[in-house]
């Protein structure tokens, strides 16, 4: 991709990156790639806004030189010190050593911790301006969106936020830059709810205060750091991150995520029945294997609905260790206000039970209900399990 204009002398010059695994060296974006969106205004004085990862600087760089020199660049202004917004730093002030970089006074702290840099940087405060001549850009400061020194930079004549990670979402980008572009947004909608749940959720406070700080401003463009430019409908993506981030308090909506594991099908087998129960009660359930699904893609379905149950295994007198692994991840990443139950088998000793009780302890869910088995079950306790399941649906439905 080239350098695309969003507006006259305002164009996306980011990269795709469809070759790392890991985000952030945890979250798997092997299948779905992301992109690092960077902007550069092109008027009396020349600005870039985000930067990107360091290995992308080749195909960055071209990307500034097909609108501008870029020797000739003035400002870069860093919404977000995280390397991949700002891998590139180094090399650019090497063929620019004039540039003045602009963040917030963390963002100053920052720099010269991560790249030794303390020249040419001058702090933005909150609501403070900077005229590029016929462009004016504003700042919002927007601390632990999601790091303390985050910002967001707001064009005023043309009305274009740049949110950074806010409103943002894994996916590279698929031939084009905007929302109208693409027929169908459902791939862009899952993805962004993914990279909330991985990556934002813990700092939903925070997203509801950034929402409310800028509910007055007119934006027109919503130009993220990761995923879709949103031009034709950028209230829907605000409207989405609000969504997601009422989830910390209210809990989700009707629905269930059945997160299991199984050591030899004993418990594969009731999860079925349990699965067969929620399903007979008209509650909509998403069922993952932990052993075989990571994390990642099951931290939306727990964010989302407020019903959670759990089928796991009595393991060394603990909980089956890929479930628990799961359950670990959604306290750390404070998915809280869910109503949970478990079922699963034992063998010689319990022990499962209490180890699941004190994650539900930690994560501030309500225990509904349990049931346990002993070996594989029988004909009739797996006609308990399909009512287990239902007993459970019809209480998440009636939001008790």
């Amino acid at each position: 991709m080239s350098a695309i204009a969003i507006k006259p002398d305002v164009y996306w010059i980011g990269v795709n990156d469809r070759t790392t695994d890991l985000f952030e060296g945890l979250w798997p974006i092997s299948q779905e790639g992301v992109s690092y969106n960077a902007y550069l205004i092109n008027d009396e004085k020349k600005a870039l806004i985000d930067l990107a990862k360091a290995f992308k600087a080749d195909e960055f760089f071209d990307h500034i030189g097909e609108v501008v020199d870029p020797s000739r660049l003035d400002y870069v202004i860093i919404n977000h010190m995280e390397p991949d917004h700002t891998g590139v730093l180094n090399t650019l002030r090497r063929i620019a050593p004039q540039v003045t970089l602009l963040g917030s006074a963390k963002t100053k702290e920052m720099l010269a911790s991560f790249y030794g840099v303390t020249e040419n940087v001058e702090v933005v405060g909150d609501g403070d301006t900077l005229s590029l001549g016929h462009s004016t850009l504003q700042f919002f400061s927007t601390p632990f969106v999601h790091w303390p020194e985050t910002m967001m930079t707001y064009e005023t004549g043309r009305r274009i936020l740049f949110s950074c990670d806010a409103f943002g979402g894994y996916g590279a980008l698929r031939g084009a830059i905007f929302d109208d572009e693409y027929p169908d947004l459902g791939f862009y909608q899952r993805e962004a709810l993914r990279y909330y749940a991985n990556i934002i959720a813990g700092f939903s406070k925070r997203v509801l205060m950034a929402i409310e700080k800028l509910a007055d401003v007119p934006v027109e463009i919503i130009a993220p750091s990761h995923g879709l430019i949103w031009r034709q409908h950028p209230q829907l993506i605000v409207n989405l991150y609000r969504q997601w981030a009422e989830y910390a308090e209210s809990g989700g909506e009707v629905g269930v995520t059945l997160v299991y594991g199984s050591m030899y099908g004993y418990t594969e087998k009731m999860m079925n029945a349990v699965a067969q129960g929620i399903s007979r009660a008209g509650v909509p359930v998403e069922i993952f294997d932990a052993a075989r699904t990571h994390v990642s893609y099951i931290l939306p379905s727990l964010w989302a609905r407020i019903g959670v149950m759990v089928g796991a295994p009595t393991y060394e007198v603990s909980l089956f260790p890929p479930v628990a692994q799961v359950l670990d991840m959604a306290v750390h990443k404070r998915v809280r206000h869910k109503k949970a139950a478990r079922f699963g088998s034992y063998g010689w000793s319990g022990g499962a039970q209490k180890h699941f009780e004190r994650l539900v302890e930690s994560a501030g869910w309500e225990l509904l209900d349990v049931f346990e088995f002993v070996g594989s079950p029988s004909p009739e306790e797996l006609e308990q399990g399909e009512e287990f399941g239902a007993r459970f649906a019809a209480r998440i439905r009636e939001g008790r």
